[in-house]
């Protein structure tokens, strides 16, 4: 049997959905083919279920201090089982509304295991898609168009290959049943970060291990040395520059711990924890969609397009973090309404550059455009504006004053190259800044918008002054 529509949507994640729907609102016959569930990495296995995590972590940590708010609170205990009992109803919700919304907009939805195949008697080109269901049938999807999601998955690390007990990858911690006493986090990037933050809040003592000079790796080198103070102050042992001998690791003698060896300033730490989380990043899910039946091309694991997401195939495209770069839902989902776009005529607006980035650690970490760093590389002649949330009032009211906003510009042109933030609510604050780089604004331009007092939002305008060394709070 032979399905036909205008685009086809190849996994069902947050940029496939997204691309579902605005390719519905522009008229198009639309259909997805998902082998698991509509919401993909982000709703099940990844954005949404660690956030309720890191959310309840927050509370159980504000709930230890509530004595520095004038509240007295005993016997405070953790529930987690109830924890994650409250993550799950999020993400049951949140896949209703998904669900919802693809009935809403008419979108056919293909429970099955999508393949890519060459031209045959379905189409003459290639980008039809085949799939087979749960029962063994199989069906035919031809489109004038086909959108490749299919997201990635985590990488693994040879000699230290995930197995679900000792050895957990971010999705086995995601089901956790109960808290370890300690663990080893390998990858001190944003999942690892997370985590990181995350279980020490919940009482577990963690050991980070990064083989970088930093934690957050891509982001600029001053946030990623007050989010390491902090953490450090919390409990957590961070080593950068670090190696991991997978070839020493080894159960304890109780099968309930494991001890790694790991190689820092030339000398080698044998560390004995409860669990290990191998954190190093995502790869693609791109080798077995049927791709080698297609002139589309590979690079280093990532399908390769072009800024209208368009692959060497100029019908088929690809989006999300089967492309690379980001890998973020957000990036995903304006990835997915670019591709439709082009597609449809419309107009692409879409800029990576412009696409804001978010660690939701205690404190939050978020981040616009480029760091100091890479404009000094460069070659770009710099002014650098810096605002401390501890002159603050409202970062002070709430009992979080740590961090600080940093802003970029370009001193012969005053363009806003790019905005760092580290502290309370951090990835809200980085809309104000990513919109202002959208519009084009100076750090002058944004200064001059009345931000509310009081607000955690005046710092932004503080800091914007700052670059030319104007603010008033210091």
């Amino acid at each position: 049997m032979t399905i036909n529509c205008d685009i086809a949507i190849l996994g069902g994640g947050t940029g496939g959905y997204v691309a579902a729907i605005r390719a519905a609102q522009l008229g198009k016959e639309v259909v997805i083919i998902e082998q698991d569930k509509l919401g993909g990495t982000c709703l099940h296995r990844g954005c949404i279920p660690s956030k309720s995590l890191l959310r309840s972590a927050e509370v159980f940590a504000l709930m230890q201090e509530s004595e520095d708010y004038g509240i007295a609170a005993d016997n405070i205990t953790l529930q987690f089982a109830k924890v994650q009992a409250r993550k799950q109803g999020i993400v049951d919700q949140l896949h209703q509304g998904v669900q919802y919304l693809m009935r809403k907009n008419k979108i056919k939805v293909v429970q099955g295991k999508g393949r890519v195949i060459g031209p045959s008697i379905f189409s003459p080109q290639s980008g039809a898609v085949a799939v087979e269901y749960e029962d063994g049938e199989m069906e035919t999807v031809v489109s004038k168009n086909l959108i490749i999601a299919t997201g990635s998955r985590p990488r693994v690390l040879p000699g230290l290959e995930a197995d679900g007990q000792l050895i957990l990858n971010s999705d086995h911690a995601l089901q956790l049943e109960s808290l370890p006493e300690s663990m080893l986090i390998v990858g001190g990037g944003v999942i690892g970060m997370e985590w990181a933050s995350m279980l020490s809040d919940f009482g577990v003592k963690i050991t980070v291990v990064e083989a970088a000079s930093q934690i957050l790796p891509a982001e600029d080198q001053e946030v990623a040395r007050e989010l390491r103070k902090l953490l450090e102050k919390r409990g957590v042992t961070i080593y950068t520059e670090a190696t991991l001998l997978t070839d020493t690791y080894a159960p304890a003698s109780d099968q309930q711990q494991l001890s790694i060896t790991i190689r820092h300033q030339e000398q080698e730490h044998v560390l004995t924890v409860s669990k290990v989380l191998v954190s190093i990043g995502r790869q693609a899910n791109a080798e077995t969609i049927g791709l080698a039946n297609t002139d589309v091309q590979i690079v280093n694991g990532f399908i390769k397009v072009n800024n209208k997401m368009q692959t060497t195939e100029s019908h088929i495209y690809a989006i999300g973090d089967v492309i690379g770069g980001l890998q973020l839902a957000h990036a995903a989902s304006h990835e997915g309404i670019a591709a439709v776009n082009h597609i449809c005529g419309e107009e692409v607006h879409y800029n990576p550059l412009q696409v804001s980035r978010c660690v939701y650690t205690r404190p939050e970490v978020a981040s616009t455009g480029i760091t100091e760093q890479e404009a000094t590389a460069q070659g770009i002649d710099v002014k650098v504006g810096k605002f401390p949330f501890k002159a603050i009032g409202k970062a002070l009211v709430y009992g979080e004053s740590d961090g600080f906003v940093k802003v970029i510009a370009d001193r012969k042109t005053d363009d806003l190259l790019g905005v760092q933030i580290i502290g309370p609510q951090a990835t809200d604050l980085i809309s104000e800044a990513a919109l202002a780089q959208f519009l084009d604004a100076t750090p002058w331009e944004v200064a001059q918008t009345v931000h509310a007092h009081p607000t955690l939002a005046e710092i932004l305008g503080e800091a914007m002054l700052a670059v030319d060394g104007k603010s008033i709070g210091m």
